[in-house]
C-alpha cells in the first residue's frame, strides 16, 4: 500500500541519514519518551473530542489503509446505471422504477452494477432521490437545495475526524518538548555523575523533541490529509449523481444527462464518452 510505502520512506530517510552520519541508532530508542508523547497526545485527543468525534475517527481509520474504491471502473458502473435508470423512466414512466429503488439488491436493473451496490452510502443517495422524483412532490430547484444540504452535512461529518487527527498531530511536537523537559529535569537531578553519563542523559532528553516532531509531521499529519482526500471522493460521487438527476429533471435526454454527470468526475477517473458508451453497450449485450 502507498501509505505503508510512505511510512517506510520517511523512516528510512530519517534514521538512515542519521546512521550514515555514524549516529548510534540505539541512542534513539527511548521507550519512556515515546510513552510520554503517545500517552499525553492520546489523553489530550480524548479530552478534545466528544463521543461522536471519537466514533467517527475510529470508523474512518480503515479508509486510510485500503485503496480508493472510487476508480474509473466504479464511475463507469455508476454512469451506466444512471443511464439505464433514466432510459427506463423515459420509456415506461416514473412508476416503472418504483420496485427497483425499493429493493435495489433484488432489482434486475441494479443487479448488473455490482460496484455501485457495494457502496451502500452512494446507493442510498441514488435511491432516496429517485424515490423523491417518483413521488412527484418536488421540483428540480427544491431537489437541488435538498441535495446540496445533504452533501454539505456529509462534508461536515467527514471533516470531524480529519480535524481531530490534525489536532492530534499539532499537539505531538509540544508533548515532545514536555518529554525533553522531563529528561532535562532528570539530567539536572543527576548533575554529580560523570560527564559521559550526563551526556547520555542529555541525548535521551533531546530525543523527545525529535520524536514529537517526527511523529507529527512525518506520520500523523499526512494521515489527516489522506483521510480528507478519501472523504472528498465520496462527495464527488454524490455530486456526479446530483448533476445527472437534475439534468434529467430539466428535460435533457438520458445520454445528455449522463454527459453532464461525467463532466463532474475528476480527470484522473473520468471515462471518455466513447469508453462510457462502449461500457453501456457491453452491459446491454449481456
Amino acid at each position: 500500500m502507498l501509505i505503508l510505502a510512505g511510512f517506510v520512506i520517511v523512516l528510512l530517510a530519517v534514521f538512515g541519514g542519521f546512521a550514515l552520519q555514524d549516529g548510534h541508532l540505539a541512542a534513539l530508542f527511548q521507550p519512556y519518551e515515546l510513552m510520554m508523547i503517545f500517552g499525553g497526545a492520546l489523553g489530550a485527543f480524548v479530552i478534545a473530542n466528544d463521543r461522536k468525534a471519537l466514533v467517527l475517527t475510529w470508523h474512518s481509520l480503515p479508509l486510510l489503509f485500503r485503496g480508493s474504491r472510487y476508480t474509473r471502473a466504479l464511475y463507469m458502473n455508476l454512469m451506466a446505471l444512471l443511464f439505464d435508470v433514466l432510459t427506463k423512466v423515459r420509456r415506461e414512466g416514473l412508476m416503472a422504477i418504483e420496485e427497483d429503488i425499493d429493493n435495489p439488491y433484488r432489482s434486475p436493473l441494479f443487479g448488473s452494477y455490482r460496484l455501485v451496490l457495494q457502496d451502500e452510502h452512494l446507493l442510498d443517495f441514488i435511491t432516496d432521490y429517485l424515490r423523491l422524483i417518483v413521488s412527484g412532490t418536488m421540483n428540480a430547484y427544491q431537489l437541488e437545495n435538498l441535495m446540496d444540504s445533504e452533501i454539505a452535512t456529509c462534508e461536515e461529518d467527514a471533516d470531524i475526524p480529519v480535524q481531530a487527527i490534525h489536532k492530534l498531530a499539532d499537539g505531538m511536537p509540544a508533548f515532545g518538548i514536555v518529554a525533553a523537559v522531563m529528561g532535562v529535569v532528570h539530567t539536572m537531578s543527576a548533575i554529580g555523575r560523570p560527564p559521559a553519563e550526563l551526556g547520555s542523559l542529555i541525548a535521551a532528553a533531546l530525543v523527545g523533541t525529535f520524536l514529537g516532531i517526527l511523529l507529527s509531521y512525518g506520520l500523523v499529519a499526512p494521515l489527516a490529509s489522506l483521510l480528507h482526500r478519501r472523504h472528498q471522493e465520496v462527495t464527488k460521487a454524490m455530486q456526479c449523481v446530483k448533476v445527472t438527476l437534475l439534468a434529467s429533471l430539466n428535460g435533457y435526454a438520458p445520454t445528455i444527462a449522463v454527459e453532464f454527470g461525467r463532466k463532474v468526475i475528476s480527470a484522473t477517473e473520468r471515462p471518455t464518452f466513447e469508453e462510457l458508451e462502449g461500457h453501456v453497450r457491453q452491459l446491454k449485450a449481456r
